[in-house]
């Protein structure tokens, strides 16, 4: 399998007036772009929400199946791709963590649980109630996109909003989400990961960024999130490890090098513990 393409919004013929904000019914987005059904990443926020048909989606190596009601959130940076029954359809849009973020000003998307890396299912499934209250929002979208009225954008975006605010909350319900005193240490954890996973994987590193000690971090974590602060951090460098196998192009131990793995063997290790098969059998699956 070659390398796994990046798409942009610019990718996929907007019909909006803004190239930052995209959306569709599904059956038409899939008429230009039946690319998206091999595997690819995005550099923006994806909603799909399925009114018709089945399959399965694939996001980061985990298969989901799809029904009417089924809701994907997919990130930046997440791999996916579909297997779709004939008679798939649905709404699906695209936004740019910029355009909401800037519109909104006051909060930003990446404060939605279900777009926390640690703490995210990028699945949910409607009741037939639920299904029909949400999919009101995603028709005003569609309705709203085909028209070229006064704040138009504006408009889509506030009900994006409710979308979002919709699916938080049966999402936190569903996940058990509550509220606590240490959110905004895992908020701060999870951004110092992100930002120094590949060159930095001591535990003790990020409870020093945080001037708290290890116990108490740990301490946060299993509160949290039911994971030791190792079992996170090796969470997010396997991942990795595994959207990179996907290249064929690129050895293992090129892909361990970019992890930040001076000592190879460490990396076959830790791959191995963690998905109970090794980096070569894993890539083989990929394709057999």
């Amino acid at each position: 399998m070659s390398k796994i393409p990046i798409y942009n919004i610019q990718n996929f013929n907007c019909e909006t007036t803004h190239d930052d904000l995209y959306v569709n019914t599904f059956k038409n987005h899939l008429k230009n772009h039946d690319f998206i059904e091999k595997p690819h990443r995005h550099d923006f926020y994806l909603l799909v929400l399925f009114t018709e048909g089945s399959g399965i989606h694939e996001i980061d190596f985990d298969s989901y199946s799809i029904q009417k009601g089924s809701l994907f959130m997919i990130q930046p940076g997440q791999i996916h791709n579909w297997r779709l029954s004939k008679d798939i359809d649905g709404y699906i849009v695209f936004y740019s963590q910029d355009i909401y973020n800037l519109y909104f000003g006051n909060k930003t998307i990446e404060e939605y649980l279900f777009f926390k890396s640690t703490k995210s299912n990028p699945e949910i499934l409607f009741d037939k109630e639920e299904f029909e209250e949400i999919k009101v929002y995603f028709e005003l979208m569609l309705k709203e996109n085909s028209f070229s009225k006064f704040k138009r954008n504006d408009k889509i975006l506030n009900l994006l909003d409710t979308i979002n605010i919709e699916i938080s909350r049966k999402y936190n319900l569903e996940n058990n989400h509550k509220t606590s005193i240490y959110n905004h240490k895992i908020d701060q954890f999870e951004k110092l990961i992100e930002k120094n996973y590949k060159i930095e994987k001591s535990p003790s590193f990020y409870a020093s960024k945080m001037n708290i000690t290890l116990k108490h971090l740990n301490r946060i974590c299993k509160t949290i999130l039911n994971q030791t602060v190792t079992n996170i951090i090796t969470k997010r460098v396997v991942l990795e490890a595994k959207r990179l196998l996907v290249d064929k192009n690129k050895s293992i131990s090129q892909v361990a090098d970019e992890l930040g793995f001076d000592n190879y063997a460490y990396f076959a290790k830790i791959f191995k513990k963690e998905n109970g098969i090794s980096a070569k059998e894993f890539r083989t699956g990929l394709n057999p």
